[in-house]
């Protein structure tokens, strides 16, 4: 995408690995806090996610010289789309992501901690979704900030938070944290990945305080659990024009 996510401010105007392919040869090591070994696998996950009811009245583009072909799926218990990885690097100013590292920084993210603080791109995992508009509104599908959502790429699961939210028209992007842990170069200028990143994210569930990542991986495991294993509502699609 390469388009920083809305500020705040632009945000008040208006929440995850590739399809069923062979096992992938090894990628870069795991980042600290993605997962390969947990009771709900990557490879379960994605069984769950391989075909596609649109929630979603149109597509999206992953970066704005490409067409718009990513719907957001609709299954029971989730919403999920299967993109890109543009590096989000708003927020809080640190080391890695700042003015002079990010050409397009802001120190403001749509949702903030519990403290008011907005949060760190460097340090928390957390995805971006699309502002809402007539292509899909994410709270109609029970999703906004501190939403669970599993993120997986080549093998590997994290659980991560809605954390920000970006362009209307483009889909594909976490923060700096999301990448470096699933090993994806996280550099806010040139890291990122071209595509094989699914985003599922689990509806009308949330994490408060959005910053806190033991209760987000414990929330994260259950509704993977339930999701794999269990049954849910099935999402409901979009609105009726108008309403």
């Amino acid at each position: 995408m390469r388009v920083r996510s809305l500020t705040l401010a632009a945000a008040s105007a208006a929440l995850l690995a590739p399809t069923s392919l062979p096992t992938p040869p090894p990628g870069p090591p795991l980042g600290p806090m993605a997962r390969r070994d947990a009771d709900v696998s990557a490879a379960d996950l994605l069984s769950k996610v391989r075909g596609c009811t649109s929630v979603s009245r149109g597509s999206y583009r992953t970066d704005s010289n490409t067409p718009a072909t990513i719907p957001v799926c609709g299954v029971p218990g989730a919403v999920f789309w299967k993109a890109d990885m543009d590096i989000d690097c708003d927020g809080q100013p640190t080391g890695r992501c700042n003015r002079r590292t990010d050409p397009y920084f802001s120190a403001a993210t749509a949702f903030q901690q519990s403290d008011g603080r907005y949060p760190s791109a460097e340090r928390l995992p957390y995805i971006v979704v699309p502002a809402p508009s007539g292509i899909w509104n994410h709270r109609d599908q029970g999703v906004g900030g501190g939403s669970v959502a599993a993120v997986v790429y080549r093998g590997r699961v994290l659980y991560a938070v809605v954390g920000d939210v970006g362009p209307q028209d483009m889909i594909g992007e976490a923060s700096y944290a999301t990448a470096e842990a699933l090993g994806i170069p996280a550099d806010p200028h040139s890291g990122g990945t071209a595509s094989g990143v699914t985003y599922i994210v689990f509806t009308d569930e949330s994490v408060t305080p959005i910053e806190d990542r033991a209760a987000v991986v414990t929330a994260g495991e259950r509704l993977a659990r339930e999701f794999v294993h269990g049954e849910q509502s099935v999402p409901n699609g979009p609105a009726p024009q108008g309403h």
